[in-house]
């Protein structure tokens, strides 16, 4: 899948990292980063823990906000593949300190 297509450094390089299962996911991220899914708060550490390596984009079909809103088909394990967006939101030191996750469907 083409990454090029993400204009902010840093929520490409996080998603590489997401797409590979690789744990250097965490990095781009505050120590404590706020989360939701479907506007539910989560923790982000839980969640992370038990997706990472097992989740990931097939698609990414739109970027918005300088690069920090991606929409695409998402390959979400053992809940299936739908189509969801993924909203950054980054600190004055770039790095991220919330996540908005959810299915497009629910995307008020």
């Amino acid at each position: 899948m083409d990454l090029s297509v993400i204009t902010n450094n840093n929520v490409k390089n996080a998603i590489a990292a997401l797409q590979s299962g690789d744990r250097s996911w965490y990095n781009y991220f505050t120590s404590n980063p706020t989360m939701t899914d479907d506007g539910n708060p989560k923790d982000f550490h839980d969640f992370f823990n038990h997706a990472l390596g097992k989740e990931k984009f097939l698609t990414i079909d739109k970027v918005e906000n300088n690069g920090k809103s991606i929409t695409g088909d998402f390959d979400a394990g053992m809940w299936g593949t739908f189509k969801v967006y993924f909203k950054f939101h980054e600190n004055s030191e770039g790095k991220f300190d919330r996540l908005d996750i959810g299915q497009v469907s629910k995307l008020n």
